[in-house]
């Protein structure tokens, strides 16, 4: 199912048991999230782990998590708009400050030696 709108996203840094970041996509009064190991680049597919929805207010918050979870800073934020949107597949076009063009997470086929979070990928191309 796919639907064009724009929306917000942002990239956090999230200092917590060493660091990695959290890509969170506006969407139905959530933020939709993954935990990624690098930030998104140009380049080869990543791992991604998909995260519960997390609450909007991240999108403008940066400081200390609740419940000694670290703390989060953010990196960028924009807007984007969906190509395509279903449950393994994740395509939109970013409008950031530094990252622009379309992102893509992917989600793999199920097997039994998946970790909790599915097992997700993350791509960036046709960068501006």
């Amino acid at each position: 199912m796919s639907h064009t709108h724009t929306s917000r996203f942002v990239l956090l840094e999230h200092q917590w048991i060493g660091v990695h970041w959290d890509f969170m996509l506006e969407r139905d009064g959530v933020l939709k999230t993954w935990a990624l190991d690098a930030p998104p680049a140009p380049g080869p597919e990543r791992e991604a782990r998909h995260l519960p929805d997390h609450r909007t207010a991240y999108l403008e918050y940066e400081g200390p998590v609740s419940q000694n979870r670290g703390w989060v800073r953010r990196i960028d934020e924009g807007v984007y708009t969906s190509i395509e949107w279903g449950e393994d597949l994740v395509h939109v076009r970013l409008e950031g400050r530094q990252l622009v063009g379309e992102l893509r997470l992917t989600n793999r086929p199920r097997e039994s030696n998946v970790p909790a979070g599915g097992n997700w990928k993350i791509s960036l191309g046709n960068v501006d």
